[in-house]
């Protein structure tokens, strides 16, 4: 067993390393904003009021499950999660606090990749045997292509389409279920002495009564729980902040400069330079935000809708709100209290989960600190599991149908139990890889896309009354071109 978890560790750190989807998803989201002409920036406050203000658009039948916002709550509920307390602590822990600076850098050209994503999301969802909505990469792919590119498009798109399917498929028991699972049994005992089992029958029970009533009842359940959780995360890290306000302008320019020099060797702190910085900090920002990852485009698609870039710009907010909110409240935690050079008691650097406790430990009284990390790790987890189910549903339409969909939500219910009851490093590595390998299909569809999304956001913006209809929405040219 360890051979495989060395070979399948060696498989995902190429993955997820500096030569394949660090560049791929940086370099994808660059060119797309270039594309979309910096919409994330100029269209942040209105895509913002839209998801948090108007929240869904008006008049009986439109078509869709449920509404802007539960869609844009549901997608938060798989993103804000793990990664956002112990990935932004590895990444500072390893990269420095230049980390924290392309973890930023990763979110603002992920916010054009998230855009891209939910427009296509919603613009080749199609309605299951069930009349649910259903659409992401798996279907845009698939239908995208053959549209944009008659001829070699079809065959190129129905390939890429179900790779990204089969790889959901796969990451949504590991990374979606088992390890998040894990996760909250793990913090449960370690704070509360609570035995592993009964952790995992409570989550078993709990998640069998969200997630056996489909979207509609993820949507609900994520619209009320996750702008909790957030926002009690949230005030929690600024009261640490406020509290060491002497220290933020030293550790803001901390950030920046070590962003372009790296961070020497000081103390029980292992020096890294600056290629570390951006590895660990484009790494775990997309961990975080699953920017490129195509995940976005399956909660998008749900949403009730008459446009796709309605929608789109309120799934844009989802990376805006994951990672230049949250995980900057995290990062800087950890580098104004100065606990990422600390060690444990066996002169083991603090890394992960226990960094991020140590520092809301050192910036609030007394265990205070400690306990806000333990139970936010524990909605985090559990909301990144409920959501994750709904992607894995949606990947099991794409390749057996609506039939397969009942039988999924039973048996990633129970898998709940099983990840909160054995170790899980095999099944961590394997998912890790196949989540990282979800990319790759949904990022060659997105910038072979690219133009069709410039073309017909921008025909939008011309004309915000235009409908879509159907798989051809246009608002006047119904021959979709590649170019923009």
């Amino acid at each position: 067993m360890e051979a495989i978890d060395a070979v399948l560790g060696e498989v995902s750190g190429f993955v997820w390393g500096p030569f394949l989807l660090i560049p791929l998803l940086v370099g994808a989201g660059l060119y797309l904003t270039v594309m979309l002409r910096g919409l994330q920036f100029h269209k942040l406050g209105y895509a913002l009021w839209y998801a948090l203000i108007k929240r869904k658009e008006p008049g009986d039948g439109v078509e869709g499950d449920i509404s802007h916002y539960q869609a844009l709550a549901t997608a938060l509920a798989a993103t804000v999660g793990v990664g956002n307390i112990a990935g932004v602590a590895t990444a500072i822990s390893i990269g420095g606090p230049g980390a924290l600076f392309w973890m930023w850098v990763t979110g603002l050209v992920g916010m054009a990749t998230k855009y891209s994503e939910a427009f296509l999301g919603v613009r080749y969802r199609r309605t299951d045997a069930k009349g649910e909505q259903s659409g992401g990469p798996m279907f845009y792919l698939t239908y995208g292509l053959k549209e944009v590119f008659p001829g070699w498009g079809a065959g190129l798109g129905t390939v890429l389409g179900i790779a990204f399917a089969v790889f959901g498929g796969i990451a949504a028991f590991g990374i979606g279920n088992m390890s998040q699972a894990n996760s909250v049994a793990d913090q449960l005992n370690s704070t509360f002495n609570v035995p592993f089992w009964l952790s995992g029958a409570v989550m078993m029970v709990l998640a069998g009564a969200v997630l056996l009533g489909g979207i509609k009842s993820i949507g609900r359940f994520a619209a009320g729980v996750v702008p909790f959780m957030i926002i009690a995360y949230i005030l929690g890290g600024l009261a640490v902040i406020v509290l060491q306000i002497g220290n933020l302008p030293a550790a803001l320019g901390q950030v920046f400069t070590d962003a372009f020099t790296g961070t020497a060797a000081a103390g029980g702190f292992v020096g890294s330079g600056i290629l570390l910085a951006i590895q660990y900090g484009v790494a775990r920002g997309v961990f975080s935000n699953e920017s490129g990852l195509g995940t976005g485009g399956i909660a998008a698609a749900a949403a009730k809708t008459t446009n796709p870039v309605r929608q789109a710009l309120v799934s844009m907010t989802q990376t805006f709100i994951d990672t230049l909110i949250v995980v900057t409240i995290t990062g800087l935690v950890i580098v104004t209290t100065g606990v990422w050079t600390r060690t444990d008691d066996e002169g083991v650097l603090l890394t992960g989960a226990p960094l991020t406790a140590e520092g809301f430990s050192v910036g609030l009284p007394g265990t205070s600190g400690e306990m806000i990390v333990a139970i936010a790790l524990v909605f985090f987890a559990f909301t990144t599991l409920v959501g994750w189910c709904y992607y894995g549903e949606r990947c099991m339409d794409r390749l057996f149908g609506r039939v397969a969909v009942v039988p999924f939500r039973v048996v990633f219910v129970l898998v709940v139990f099983v990840g909160s009851v054995i170790p899980l490093n095999t099944v961590w590595l394997f998912s890790d890889i196949a989540n990282g390998l979800m990319a790759l299909p949904n990022l060659i569809g997105l910038v072979l896309l690219s133009g069709l999304v410039a073309r017909e956001t921008r025909a939008y913006f011309a004309n915000p009354n235009w409908k879509l209809a159907g798989t051809t929405a246009d608002p006047g040219n119904n021959a979709p071109v590649a170019g923009a």
